[in-house]
């Protein structure tokens, strides 16, 4: 099977890299084959690819900025996925398309179905929902995967944060407020591959689905996890998301339900302690 990717350096497009074997060829299209603030060039790639199906593995993550530059989230996120998802139809390719728990209001305390009114707090979610209506609306073969607190060895994310400001200091706040499901940027990879296998197989399994990793934790229980594995002496401040205010409101809630993953795909949720163990693993190894 040959997939085309959008997307080269980010978090799940690295770790896609990962996954090439003698059966699975990939290839990935960056910013310079493809901006995904020109949708239109996005279409044309997949018109004219001799791929077996499509992931859209990239997008406008910069949630705070998205605040002010609205226009161009929605660009990367609503257009770009609505023109490559209709281009895939056109060609009969399934199309793998990754979304967010952001899509949701955060409120309560119980995981969100995947058919849970949606209801972003900021920009960044407004434009990750459209980016999902248009896939929907699109009437292929697809799977979307609400994904949340996406973590590994490359790029910016919570993991690489905490282990620098944990060796430069003895003691950090972090908030205790919000609860989600940390999960490894290599399962989202392995999990986009496999369906977009089995989409190929069976159309029937075209829908939206939850991937987060297990168990849900707040940001400073995870903080601790991540000093404990990796032999990190700092200690963890629990304090509410008021004393930490950002540009764009965080949901309090982001749990989210993975049972039609499983029961669909096979796909068990992702254990993102076992994930953790991987990235300190891999972040060992690119220091030597």
């Amino acid at each position: 099977m040959k997939v085309l990717v959008f997307g080269k350096t980010g978090q799940v497009a690295s770790e896609l890299a990962r996954c090439a074997t003698a059966d699975i060829t990939l290839e990935f299209v960056g910013r310079d084959r493809a901006d995904l603030t020109d949708p239109a060039a996005c279409a044309a790639l997949i018109a004219t690819t001799d791929a077996d199906a499509v992931i859209n593995a990239a997008a406008y993550t910069a949630v705070d900025r998205a605040e002010e530059d609205e226009a161009t989230a929605q660009l990367v996120n609503a257009a770009a996925p609505a023109a490559m998802v209709r281009a895939a139809v056109a060609r009969g390719l399934p199309f793998v398309h990754i979304s967010t728990d952001y899509v949701f209001d955060g409120s309560g305390d119980i995981p969100f179905a995947t058919d849970h009114p949606t209801g972003p707090l900021g920009a960044y979610g407004r434009t990750k929902l459209a980016g999902e209506d248009s896939v929907r609306a699109a009437g292929g073969v697809f799977a979307i995967f609400r994904t949340s607190w996406v973590v590994s060895a490359h790029g910016n994310n919570f993991v690489k944060t905490m282990l620098r400001l944990g060796a430069e200091r003895d003691r950090l706040t972090i908030v205790a407020d919000q609860i989600g499901g940390p999960t490894p940027a290599a399962d989202i990879a392995q999990t986009c591959l496999e369906a977009a296998r089995q989409l190929k197989a069976d159309a029937g399994k075209s829908g939206t689905y939850h991937l987060s990793g297990g168990p849900d934790v707040s940001w400073a229980d995870f903080a601790r996890a991540i000093f404990e594995m990796s032999g990190t002496t700092c200690e963890v401040a629990d304090i509410p998301s008021s004393d930490f205010p950002t540009p764009a409101a965080r949901p309090a809630n982001s749990r989210m339900d993975n049972t039609t993953t499983k029961a669909t795909f096979g796909l068990p949720r992702p254990d993102w302690r076992a994930g953790l163990k991987d990235i300190l693993k891999d972040l060992r190894a690119l220091k030597q």
